[in-house]
């Protein structure tokens, strides 16, 4: 499958190529200097409660480097393109990645990602995807239970305001609360069963 992962530019000028009504993924690595991970860290946990105040965030997952790695990766969601490219072009980002910089080998180098097949790209890189049928038996397993429950807790609104009941805005509603849930609950997902997904 080719690469779906598109390098953003320079924070001045990054524009991110996507359709505009796509929720997207902001994925960066960031390799850290020897000695300077504690200062990191810190820097860290104040720009993920940075991006949890932009609007559109729907997520945030840090990734922290394994034994032998200096790599952090942290995967931010967002509603729409542009809340993403709001939060790209802030000026309280661009203070906090110049601010960063002094900690890091290699820079900072943000990846846009719209393919769904993101949940099951290996965080590091590395490695190949699973199969498609376990692909398959994973969203499966996370979708089914919530097209049962999200119309059941729906239900007594449409009985209560019957307009949002009729077949487009009820299917609307349900639909967007299942996107959304899914983008919040796959990369738990599959952290958990990794394990199983990259078995041969």
């Amino acid at each position: 499958m080719a690469d779906q992962l598109t390098p953003l530019a320079s924070p001045d000028t990054a524009q991110v190529p996507v359709e505009p009504n796509d929720a997207v993924t902001l994925v960066i690595h960031h390799k850290v200097r020897r000695g300077e991970q504690q200062r990191y860290e810190a820097w860290l946990k104040r720009t993920v409660k940075a991006a949890r105040a932009q609007p559109g965030h729907l997520g945030v997952n840090v990734i922290r480097p394994a034994a032998d790695s200096q790599v952090f990766t942290s995967v931010l969601r967002f509603a729409s393109v542009q809340q993403l490219q709001t939060w790209i072009d802030s000026a309280e980002r661009h203070a906090l990645v110049e601010e960063v910089l002094p900690l890091l080998d290699g820079g900072d180098h943000p990846l846009v990602h719209s393919d769904p097949e993101f949940w099951f790209t290996p965080a590091n890189g590395a490695g190949k995807q699973p199969p498609r049928w376990k692909q398959a038996v994973v969203s499966y397993a996370v979708i089914l239970p919530l097209s049962i429950l999200v119309p059941m807790l729906w239900h007594p609104v449409f009985l209560r305001y019957p307009v949002l009941g009729g077949m487009l805005p009820s299917n609307m509603l349900i639909t967007a609360c299942i996107v959304v849930s899914v983008i919040l609950i796959m990369p738990n997902v599959t952290r958990w069963l990794a394990g199983w997904l990259t078995a041969d």
